[in-house]
């Protein structure tokens, strides 16, 4: 049977350049991936000379960003001409952490035949809710909004996107950022994946229209992976998402993993992952 390739897709404010430790991990293992820059990421992203040092926080809050306009509609379309390429050489399992998980179950939606497992891995895979509605449920009560907020650089109204100053030196700050997402990582490993993030991040999570569909979605295997001591999407809020998508499908449930560590540890120490990762893809059958 041919192998599988992984499809790795990120979350918010992030790029394929997160998933470079993973994907060695999976080389070593033997396993084939390919990680996805959706639209305005990567070599794609806009960085102002105000961005640079001494920063221009003025100009920060005003200047255009290329991420303004760009849908999910846009994203879902761009996953899908890479999980098309992939589907030509075997199974493919598509990877998404955070608000990549949006997009993937957008992809998943519109063609589940390119898809053979569909893996969440803390990731948003929105059923009874639109995205942006559950940060008002009980389950996300805990995240602290405030640390992304203080951050915040112009007026997301008026730029046409979320622009986050991911470079300040307040000390504050990086302290509740670091809460939010590494708070079991080192300062420097902090540091360091900090200054992977891109400043600028689209607007669009999608409508009740982009939730996940029984006749499409649910047609595919899928696996949660859940991590335990995640701040920025609390293990409440995780098992929550496992539970609705148990009941839209249930002869089709979630086939759950834990891992220890924050939002962003398994991406810093990805070992244990790519582990996980392996036993799945010998799970994986190529669709009919």
């Amino acid at each position: 049977m041919q192998q599988p390739t992984f499809v790795l897709v990120h979350g918010a404010f992030a790029n394929s350049f997160s998933f470079a430790p993973l994907q060695a991990e999976l080389g070593l293992l033997g396993h084939r991936s390919v990680a996805v820059d959706l639209p305005g990421h990567g070599f794609g992203a806009t960085y102002t000379r105000a961005y640079q040092a001494p920063q221009d926080l003025a100009g920060l809050a005003t200047a255009p960003g290329a991420i303004k306009g760009v849908t999910l509609a846009d994203n879902a379309a761009h996953l899908i001409g890479v999980l098309e390429r992939a589907k030509e050489n075997g199974p493919v399992i598509l990877v998404s952490h955070s608000r990549g998980g949006v997009t993937a179950t957008a992809a998943a939606n519109a063609r589940p035949d390119l898809i053979d497992r569909l893996v969440y891995v803390a990731a948003w895979c929105p059923v009874e809710l639109d995205v942006n509605d559950y940060y008002a449920e009980p389950e996300m009560a805990s995240v602290d909004l405030a640390s992304v907020g203080a951050v915040v650089a112009g007026d997301p109204a008026e730029l046409g996107l979320l622009r986050v100053n991911f470079r300040t030196a307040d000390p504050d700050a990086l302290a509740g950022l670091k809460a939010a997402f590494l708070a079991d990582g080192t300062d420097e490993e902090f540091l360091t994946f900090l200054n992977t993030f891109q400043p600028d991040e689209n607007l669009d999570v999608g409508t009740s229209a982009d939730r996940a569909q029984a006749a499409a979605w649910g047609r595919v295997p899928k696996t949660f992976v859940r991590l335990a001591d995640d701040a920025s999407l609390p293990l409440a809020a995780q098992d929550r998402l496992i539970r609705e998508g148990d009941a839209l499908t249930p002869e089709n449930p979630y086939d759950v993993r834990t891992l220890s560590g924050s939002h962003l540890k398994w991406l810093v120490d990805p070992a244990p992952a790519a582990r996980v990762l392996g036993e799945l893809a010998a799970l994986t059958a190529p669709s009919a």
